[in-house]
């Protein structure tokens, strides 16, 4: 499958990084709007095949279809961009700002945002036939998870915001994982491949993934949930993405930076 090792693609998460901070407003809004609505669909897509099922594991093994087709089509989740572009600003690059890359990031959660309460509005519609009817079995199990992943922390204080920082850490320790894994090949075989095993890997391990939660959140809102955005932002939001934030840099940027951008190939000069 046309693979490459690391010293060979490290520049190209670089690359990457860069040209997602020089590109326009509105190009980064748009490719993050898609991307989140793409990935709240394929959460909607894993929860009815778990429940159809009996079998959560089978829901974990199907989720990747989205990520793999958002990156595919180019498009951009918070927590991808975690892990690119601030290699971009350690490398030194030509034009790369902090305040760049904080631009960056703010736009894609924006966009990720409103993509995937797009989706949780219009699957809300599906699962009450147009707000008329208490949710079906499968809405009621989004909204619950959508509840106790924002309650449920709560409950346990200081040592529930722990919890949920270190599996929003190890979640995009495994996303981005994937990011940089679609970069070993040349192939879509291959891409795909690399990127479906660590996106199994967090979505079965029931990880916190920030832009999942943005679908979650107001799914569970408008679908009778018990608690207020501002608790949604404490006790969901905020700490899974300085979870992400952590995960995607230190244990995979930065590792992968480190370690081979030394032996990797120079950019030829144009």
């Amino acid at each position: 499958m046309s693979y490459l090792v690391p010293s060979e693609f490290v520049t190209k998460m670089v690359d990457a990084g860069e040209s997602k901070i020089f590109m326009a407003t509105r190009d980064v809004l748009i490719r993050a709007y898609m991307a989140g609505a793409i990935l709240a669909l394929a959460a909607v897509f894993a929860v009815t095949v778990s429940v159809q099922t009996g079998y959560p594991i089978i829901g974990a093994i199907l989720f990747p279809v989205g990520f793999c087709m958002l990156y595919l089509l180019g498009f951009d989740l918070l927590t991808g961009v975690f892990v690119l572009t601030q290699l971009a600003l350690i490398d030194k690059r030509p034009g790369v700002t902090l305040g760049g890359v904080l631009k960056n990031w703010w736009l894609v959660f924006v966009g990720n945002f409103a993509g995937a309460f797009t989706v949780a509005f219009l699957m809300a519609i599906v699962f009450t036939y147009g707000f008329s009817t208490p949710p079906d079995k499968v809405g009621t199990v989004i909204a619950g998870i959508g509840e106790a992943r924002t309650l449920g922390y709560a409950r346990y204080g200081a040592a529930g915001m722990m919890t949920l920082f270190i599996r929003g850490m190890l979640c995009n320790w495994m996303v981005s994982t994937g990011v940089v894994g679609a970069m070993i090949s040349t192939s879509v075989t291959g891409k795909v491949i690399a990127m479906w095993m660590p996106i199994m890997v967090f979505f079965g391990m029931v990880f916190e993934h920030s832009v999942v939660n943005m679908f979650l959140f107001p799914s569970a809102l408008l679908m009778g949930g018990k608690f207020s955005i501002m608790d949604y932002f404490i006790w969901n939001e905020i700490p899974t993405v300085v979870g992400n934030l952590v995960g995607g840099l230190a244990f995979t940027g930065l590792t992968l930076y480190a370690t081979h951008v030394k032996t990797a190939p120079k950019r030829a000069l144009i």
